[in-house]
This record gives structure tokens, sequence and C-alpha cells, in this order.
């Protein structure tokens, strides 16, 4: 017990990495304990139709955002003038800019987006919804400040305390119109709530309005391969939306985002940790400058990878009891969904571990690669899936991707000298082993899903 509180002491690399994964891993429990408080009560204040609706406006919102990203916080992260001033006003231009820039795209994408799914009100809930984009753009760098010397405590209760002013007012809107607006209106408030807050609160230089155009110019080389990513991963994290949108009823719909906002539970963790942790891990102490350097990254590794598919599997075996105690009848039909979706996400925690190589290095353009990789085999992989086994055949697809992009992943971690064979074989055999327990333990339930498509 004793050596592991002093690794947490010091100000060397490891004892702040393992600090920041403690405040990580509480921001997001935090953070999805208050989700999941909010949604008990809103799924007794509203319907399932109004979960579904809120699905096509974040497909849409977030599209955006992920076809619109620069990189601004990896480069931060990275970059040897990370703690320059003039290179942190000048990203803040661009940020504020781009935020503008998502607000005016959701205006003018709203009324094409309501006669494609058919719903008629997306052409005023999306344009409410894109608000949060504009407060979005004028958050302080000092966040990616901390993210990048691994200072995160004071941000960690920040955030949260933004977080818990947006569900709040999610669930006084709630009672007031008794619709989807209460779910739109909350994201923007919780928006302006942590630009205020970061601002006020977080230690830090303010940033000013100052532009450098050879900056500008290194932002935006370092950048346009993590455009193109986080465009790909759009597709990878909201395609099965855009997809099932077309083929689900708003019922269905809803139902399928209460089962995805449990079983992704584990998921989101890992990449809220992996994304704030890694970089700094990979850039300050590259594995194959040591043998000590690859030990610790070893377990560093196995503690992530085997912890989030460990929880992903205790989701999947307890899923469909917990759906019956949390909600009502109106549902319970998202507890098969839990199971099999839980199981598809499992196998996506290795890869969570690697992603980080590249960007550490500087090389976005290999990062675009996988993302690409991954990005066409996931989508190709869902509208196949849905067409031929309706849902159970598109939640299905996400774990079928993990499997088929792994050769991709490998090459990507050596390509930066840092792939560990033995672990993902470790891995591959303890979580493929439990996976196929859970789905046997509860496959009355799942196989209810082939052919759902209403």
């Amino acid at each position: 017990m004793t050596r592991v509180i002093s690794a947490f002491k010091g100000t060397g690399l490891m004892a702040r990495a393992l600090r920041s994964m403690a405040w990580l891993m509480m921001k997001y429990g935090g953070a999805q304990g208050l989700r999941l408080l909010s949604n008990l009560v809103l799924t007794r204040l509203l319907y399932p139709e109004a979960f579904g609706l809120m699905a096509l406006v974040s497909v849409v919102t977030v599209g955006l955002a992920l076809f619109s990203d620069i990189g601004l916080g990896p480069a931060i992260q990275q970059n040897p003038r990370g703690d320059d001033p003039e290179f942190l006003d000048t990203a803040w231009v661009l940020q504020i800019t781009r935020g503008i820039g998502l607000w005016l795209g959701t205006c003018a994408l709203a009324l094409p987006a309501a006669q494609f799914y058919g719903e008629p009100s997306l052409a005023y809930f999306l344009p409410l919804a894109g608000l949060a984009s504009i407060f979005n753009g004028f958050a302080p760098t000092k966040i990616e400040t901390a993210h990048r010397h691994l200072l995160l405590g004071r941000l960690t209760a920040l955030e949260l305390a933004s977080q818990a002013i947006g569900i709040g007012a999610m669930v006084v809107l709630a009672l007031i119109t008794q619709s989807v607006t209460a779910l739109v209106l909350g994201g923007v408030l919780q928006a302006a709530a942590r630009v205020v807050l970061t601002n006020l609160f977080l230690p830090g230089r303010g940033n000013r309005l100052r532009w450098n155009r050879e900056i500008a110019g290194e932002l935006m080389r370092f950048g346009k391969w993590i455009f193109l990513s986080t465009a790909l991963w759009f597709f990878t994290s909201q395609g099965d939306r855009v997809v099932l949108g077309r083929y689900l009823s708003l019922e269905m719909l809803g139902l399928y985002n209460i089962g995805f906002f449990l079983a992704s539970f584990p998921t989101m963790l890992g990449h809220s940790v992996t994304g704030g942790l890694m970089i700094p891990i990979y850039r300050d102490r590259p594995a194959h400058a040591s043998l000590e350097n690859f030990r610790k990254q070893r377990l560093l590794r196995a503690g992530l990878a085997g912890g989030i598919a460990g929880l992903s599997i205790v989701m999947a075996l307890i899923g469909p009891a917990l759906v019956e105690f949390l909600y009502d009848d109106r549902y319970l039909a998202s507890a098969q969904i839990v199971t099999l979706m839980a199981c598809a996400m499992a196998p996506s925690a290795l890869a969570m571990t690697y992603e980080q190589a590249p960007l550490a290095a500087g090389d976005s353009r290999s990062y675009f690669i996988f993302s690409t990789a991954r990005a066409v085999t996931q989508i190709g992989l869902i509208l196949t899936g849905v067409i031929w086994y309706g849902l159970f055949g598109a939640i299905l697809a996400m774990g079928l991707t993990s499997l088929l992009t792994y050769p991709v992943l490998v090459w990507l971690a050596r390509r930066h000298r840092v792939w560990d064979p033995l672990l993902d074989l470790v891995f591959a055999i303890v979580t493929g082993t439990l996976c196929g327990l859970a789905l046997w333990l509860h496959w009355d339930e799942v196989a209810g899903l082939i052919g759902v498509i209403s």
C-alpha cells in the first residue's frame, strides 16, 4: 500500500501521470454519474421519441464539430511552443473562428437535415443547439495547458460543475416545456457555464485576440491530417446513428440511444483517459528509449486496456438487469442492446492505448491512415449488417471493425515502436472468452434484435 501511495507523490512524469489518470477517471465517472442521474429523471419526464430526436440533433452538431477539427488540443499538448503566449493566442483566435463557423454550419444544414430524416422540428432545433459551438470557441487555452502538464485537479472540478449546471437546466426546462427543447437548451447552457467557470477559476494566463501568420500556418499544417482524421471519426462514433436514423423509428432510435449510453460508459471513459494521458507519456518517455520505459508503458497499457474491456464485460453481464432496475417499462427494450453493444465495444480498448503514439510524435498523417481504415470498415459493416440482420447486425459491426482493422493498428504501433504483441495476445484471449460468456448467458435476449429495423 505504501508503494502505491508513494507512486502518486512527487513532480515526476509518472507521478503526474498517475494523478492525472485518477483525475480523468474521477471526471468521467462524475460526468457519467450526473448524466445517468439526469437520464433517469428526464426519461420519466419525456418520452423515448424525445431522445431519438436529440440523437439526430447530435448527429449533425457532432458531425460538424468533427468535420472542422484541426487538432488545436493535440497541437498545444505536443508542440515545443505549447506554452508560448503568442502560440496560445493564435490558437485561440482559430478556435473562436471555428466556433462561429460551426454555428453557421448548423443553420445551413437545419432544413436539409429536417427533410432527410423527415422531422420538421430539426429545422429550428439545430440552429439553437449550434449556439453551444460559439461558446465552446471562447473556451480558454488554459484547458489544454492543464492537459499538457498533466495538472487536471481543478479543471476536473470546474468541468463537473459546468455539467451540473447544464443538467440542472435540462431538468427545470423539461418540467416546464415537456419537450426536447429542454435537452437542446441544457447543452447550450452547459457550454456557456464551462467558458465562464474556466476563465474565472482555472489558473493561468487569459487569452488575447492576437494573430501570428507563421504560427497559424504551423497549426494548420499539423492540423490538416487531424482534420481529416476527426472527419473520419465522425463515421466511427456517429455512423451508427446516421444509418439507423434512416431505418429506425424515433421511438426505437431513442431506445437504442439509452442502450448505447449505458454500454458505452467504459469505452468513453477510455477515450477520456487515454486522450488526456498518453500523449505526454509517449512524448516524454518513448518506449524505444529504454527497457524501463517499455516496461512502465506495458503496465500502464495493460491496466488501461484491461480495465476498460473489463468494465465493458461487466456492463454486458449486468446490463439487462440494470435497465429493468433503472427505467420504467417504456425503456425495457434497451436491455438487450446494452449486452450486445458492450461486447462489441470491448475490443476497441486495445486500440485506444496505441492511437496517441503518432500524435505525440507529430505524425498526424499515420493517425489519419488508421482513422480512414477504421471509418471505412465500420460504416461499410454497419450498412451491410443492418440490411441483412437489422439492429443486431449494425451493433455487431462495431466489434468486427476492431478485429478487421487490427493489422493497420499493428502497422501504426510498429512505426512508432510501441507495439507489444504479448500484451495484445493476452488481451485478445481473455476479452474474447469473457465476451463469449456474456453473449451465451444473454443469448435469448440478444437474439431478439435480429431483424429489428423499426
